[in-house]
């Protein structure tokens, strides 16, 4: 029997499946002369605080060829899942461990979804796969079924600071501390380019997350699964899981708290919001 794993970079957040072979590969976050690896050992919480207080200049490192390599084993069917090309080298390298990996080892596959999302979205698809997979769904199926399963799921979010996305020259310096100063809080969405839409400049966190709610609703969700990642403001994700329950009571909703990339971007206060659509 061919063994099949699934594959993904630290942005997803998961470190273990219960019913599929699973390997992860982390991401860094670095500072200086100071390396956070996003990996089961790493304390969020210092990292977030770190980074808090941190002047300088940081920046994110995603994995390299030989760290893919390293996850892929020896599998014979291979499922990866990246986060967005739009914000991450992670797609172009996995794409290259997969050129390396089929070309030493005559019969074996690799499949790599670029999600043009992260964090909780990513963990929705990768849930799923876990579905295919303990179902003796063949892979080429798989494949195809996870494909069309990207295309309903999406990714809404809430952020309190943009200082490390400014700082990997994600969006302007000018917006980041405008931002800061004004005590905004920005709504948005992942783009279908994989990048950040902000939609909304608000003050005030309940207003926030009441039109975090508004926009689920206007990109279609009704009563699927709702993961809510947030980094340090359980309060915040409670809250919003209230809202969305008292509206679409099927929904099935988890909060977790989110890993290192996911917390280094969403920052302290942040929240990521996966579902999925009609």
């Amino acid at each position: 029997m061919r063994k099949l794993r699934i594959v993904t970079d630290s942005s997803s957040d998961i470190q273990a499946l219960q019913y599929a072979d699973f390997a992860y590969s982390p991401m860094k976050l670095i500072a200086g002369e100071r390396e956070f690896v996003d990996s089961e050992s790493l304390n969020v919480d210092e990292m977030v605080d770190f980074f808090g207080q941190y002047k300088g200049i940081s920046r994110s490192s995603c994995p390299n060829v030989a760290d893919w390599l390293e996850a892929f084993g020896e599998a014979d069917d291979i499922l990866c899942v990246t986060i967005t090309s739009a914000l991450s080298g992670s797609y172009n390298t996995a794409c290259a461990a997969k050129s390396v990996y089929e070309a030493e080892n005559e019969g074996k596959r690799v499949f790599v979804l670029d999600i043009l999302s992260t964090g909780p979205e990513s963990l929705l698809i990768i849930q799923k796969l876990e579905e295919y997979a303990r179902s003796g769904m063949p892979y080429e199926e798989i494949c195809e079924q996870i494909t069309q399963y990207r295309q309903k799921t999406g990714l809404v979010f809430m952020l309190k600071s943009l200082r490390d996305l400014s700082n990997n020259g994600r969006v302007s310096p000018l917006i980041a501390r405008i931002v800061k100063m004004a005590g905004i809080c920005l709504v948005g969405k992942a783009s279908d380019e994989g990048t950040l839409d902000i939609l909304h400049k608000c003050r005030g966190e309940a207003r926030s997350l009441k039109l975090v709610e508004e926009i689920l609703e206007e990109l279609g969700m009704k009563e699927g699964r709702v993961s809510i990642g947030h980094c340090q403001n359980e309060p915040a994700a409670l809250r919003l899981k209230d809202m969305i329950q008292k509206k679409f009571r099927k929904a099935e909703i988890e909060i977790y708290s989110l890993r290192g990339l996911c917390s280094f971007y969403a920052e302290k206060g942040g929240l990521l919001v996966g579902f999925e659509k009609v």
